[in-house]
Protein backbone atom coordinates (compact mmCIF):
# COMPACT_ATOMS: atom_id res chain seq x y z
CA UNK A 1 0.00 0.00 0.00
CA UNK A 2 1.13 3.54 -0.78
CA UNK A 3 0.33 6.46 1.55
CA UNK A 4 -0.53 9.83 -0.04
CA UNK A 5 -1.13 13.13 1.79
CA UNK A 6 -4.69 14.44 1.51
CA UNK A 7 -4.69 17.21 4.17
CA UNK A 8 -1.43 18.49 5.61
CA UNK A 9 -0.74 19.31 9.26
CA UNK A 10 -0.99 23.11 8.88
CA UNK A 11 -4.33 22.90 7.08
CA UNK A 12 -5.66 20.66 9.88
CA UNK A 13 -4.55 23.01 12.66
CA UNK A 14 -5.94 26.09 10.93
CA UNK A 15 -9.31 24.52 10.19
CA UNK A 16 -9.66 23.19 13.74
CA UNK A 17 -9.07 26.70 15.10
CA UNK A 18 -11.82 27.98 12.79
CA UNK A 19 -14.22 25.26 13.97
CA UNK A 20 -13.46 26.08 17.61
CA UNK A 21 -14.25 29.74 16.92
CA UNK A 22 -17.57 28.78 15.28
CA UNK A 23 -18.48 26.68 18.32
CA UNK A 24 -17.43 29.47 20.67
CA UNK A 25 -19.62 31.96 18.78
CA UNK A 26 -22.61 29.61 18.73
CA UNK A 27 -22.56 28.82 22.44
CA UNK A 28 -21.65 32.32 23.72
CA UNK A 29 -19.55 31.16 26.68
CA UNK A 30 -22.08 28.59 27.87
CA UNK A 31 -20.72 25.30 29.18
CA UNK A 32 -20.37 22.56 26.57
CA UNK A 33 -20.09 18.81 27.00
CA UNK A 34 -17.85 17.47 24.26
CA UNK A 35 -18.32 13.77 23.59
CA UNK A 36 -15.34 12.23 21.86
CA UNK A 37 -16.12 9.10 19.86
CA UNK A 38 -13.11 6.86 20.48
CA UNK A 39 -10.63 5.98 19.19
CA UNK A 40 -10.45 7.85 15.92
CA UNK A 41 -11.63 11.23 17.22
CA UNK A 42 -9.14 11.60 20.07
CA UNK A 43 -6.58 13.74 18.20
CA UNK A 44 -9.29 15.97 16.72
CA UNK A 45 -11.15 16.33 20.01
CA UNK A 46 -7.99 17.27 21.89
CA UNK A 47 -7.01 19.95 19.38
CA UNK A 48 -10.57 21.29 19.20
CA UNK A 49 -10.90 21.48 23.00
CA UNK A 50 -7.57 23.31 23.34
CA UNK A 51 -8.93 26.03 21.06
CA UNK A 52 -12.26 26.59 22.86
CA UNK A 53 -12.07 29.07 25.71
CA UNK A 54 -15.59 28.39 27.05
CA UNK A 55 -16.01 25.97 29.93
CA UNK A 56 -16.02 22.43 28.58
CA UNK A 57 -16.46 18.96 29.98
CA UNK A 58 -14.92 16.09 28.05
CA UNK A 59 -16.62 12.73 27.93
CA UNK A 60 -15.95 9.64 25.89
CA UNK A 61 -17.85 6.96 24.07
CA UNK A 62 -16.48 3.99 22.18
CA UNK A 63 -18.61 2.68 19.38
CA UNK A 64 -17.48 1.03 16.19
CA UNK A 65 -18.87 -0.33 12.95
CA UNK A 66 -15.63 -0.99 11.07
CA UNK A 67 -13.36 -3.96 10.56
CA UNK A 68 -10.37 -3.06 8.40
CA UNK A 69 -11.57 -0.81 5.56
CA UNK A 70 -15.20 -2.02 5.53
CA UNK A 71 -18.21 -1.09 7.62
CA UNK A 72 -19.77 -4.16 9.23
CA UNK A 73 -23.19 -2.48 9.23
CA UNK A 74 -23.52 -3.12 12.98
CA UNK A 75 -22.77 -0.78 15.89
CA UNK A 76 -20.78 -2.11 18.81
CA UNK A 77 -20.91 -0.07 22.04
CA UNK A 78 -18.00 -0.73 24.38
CA UNK A 79 -17.98 2.51 26.44
CA UNK A 80 -20.86 4.87 27.24
CA UNK A 81 -20.67 8.47 28.47
CA UNK A 82 -20.48 9.15 32.20
CA UNK A 83 -22.07 12.64 32.20
CA UNK A 84 -25.75 13.40 32.63
CA UNK A 85 -26.50 15.48 29.51
CA UNK A 86 -30.09 16.47 30.36
CA UNK A 87 -30.53 20.20 29.62
CA UNK A 88 -26.85 20.53 28.64
CA UNK A 89 -25.15 21.74 25.47
CA UNK A 90 -23.67 18.67 23.83
CA UNK A 91 -21.36 18.30 20.85
CA UNK A 92 -20.63 14.84 19.47
CA UNK A 93 -17.13 14.93 17.99
CA UNK A 94 -16.46 12.38 15.28
CA UNK A 95 -13.40 11.83 13.10
CA UNK A 96 -15.30 11.03 9.90
CA UNK A 97 -18.85 10.68 8.64
CA UNK A 98 -19.05 8.03 5.97
CA UNK A 99 -22.36 6.17 5.60
CA UNK A 100 -23.79 8.15 8.53
CA UNK A 101 -24.94 4.99 10.31
CA UNK A 102 -23.01 5.58 13.54
CA UNK A 103 -24.08 9.20 13.97
CA UNK A 104 -27.66 8.52 12.93
CA UNK A 105 -28.03 6.08 15.81
CA UNK A 106 -25.93 8.14 18.24
CA UNK A 107 -28.05 11.24 17.58
CA UNK A 108 -31.23 9.27 18.37
CA UNK A 109 -29.57 7.79 21.47
CA UNK A 110 -28.45 11.19 22.82
CA UNK A 111 -31.71 12.97 21.97
CA UNK A 112 -33.50 10.47 24.26
CA UNK A 113 -31.38 11.92 27.11
CA UNK A 114 -32.95 15.40 26.56
CA UNK A 115 -29.95 17.67 26.00
CA UNK A 116 -30.52 21.44 25.72
CA UNK A 117 -28.67 21.41 22.39
CA UNK A 118 -27.16 18.53 20.43
CA UNK A 119 -24.67 19.29 17.68
CA UNK A 120 -22.38 17.14 15.55
CA UNK A 121 -18.83 18.15 14.73
CA UNK A 122 -16.81 16.07 12.29
CA UNK A 123 -13.30 16.50 11.03
CA UNK A 124 -14.00 14.75 7.73
CA UNK A 125 -17.20 14.32 5.73
CA UNK A 126 -17.41 11.75 2.94
CA UNK A 127 -20.82 12.80 1.56
CA UNK A 128 -20.81 10.57 -1.51
CA UNK A 129 -21.00 7.46 0.73
CA UNK A 130 -23.94 8.67 2.83
CA UNK A 131 -26.67 6.09 3.40
CA UNK A 132 -28.37 7.72 6.40
CA UNK A 133 -29.85 11.21 6.54
CA UNK A 134 -27.36 12.89 8.84
CA UNK A 135 -25.71 16.29 8.44
CA UNK A 136 -23.01 17.66 10.73
CA UNK A 137 -23.34 21.12 12.25
CA UNK A 138 -19.59 21.67 12.00
CA UNK A 139 -17.39 20.14 9.29
CA UNK A 140 -13.65 20.35 8.95
CA UNK A 141 -13.22 19.05 5.40
CA UNK A 142 -15.32 17.40 2.71
CA UNK A 143 -13.26 14.56 1.28
CA UNK A 144 -13.49 12.16 -1.67
CA UNK A 145 -14.34 8.49 -1.30
CA UNK A 146 -10.89 7.28 -0.26
CA UNK A 147 -9.85 5.26 2.78
CA UNK A 148 -8.13 7.81 5.00
CA UNK A 149 -5.68 7.45 7.88
CA UNK A 150 -3.76 9.69 10.22
CA UNK A 151 -4.60 12.23 12.92
CA UNK A 152 -6.43 9.49 14.84
CA UNK A 153 -7.87 7.54 11.92
CA UNK A 154 -6.47 4.07 11.44
CA UNK A 155 -6.14 1.05 9.26
CA UNK A 156 -6.31 -1.93 11.65
CA UNK A 157 -4.94 0.26 14.48
CA UNK A 158 -1.99 1.56 12.42
CA UNK A 159 -1.29 5.13 11.17
CA UNK A 160 -3.24 6.93 13.95
CA UNK A 161 -0.13 8.89 14.97
CA UNK A 162 0.42 10.61 11.62
CA UNK A 163 0.16 14.42 12.02
CA UNK A 164 -1.73 14.70 8.69
CA UNK A 165 -4.60 12.98 6.88
CA UNK A 166 -3.50 10.58 4.17
CA UNK A 167 -5.09 7.95 2.02
CA UNK A 168 -3.97 4.45 1.17
CA UNK A 169 -3.70 3.01 -2.32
Amino acid sequence: MILHTLINENALKNRIKELAQQIQNDFKNEEIIIICILKGSIFFTTELAKNISSSIILDFMKVSSYNGTQSTGKLNFSLDISQNIKNKNVIIVEDIIDTGRTLYYLKKYFNEKSPKALKICTLLDKKERREFNIEPDYTGFDIPDKFVVGFGLDYNEKYRNLPFIGYLE
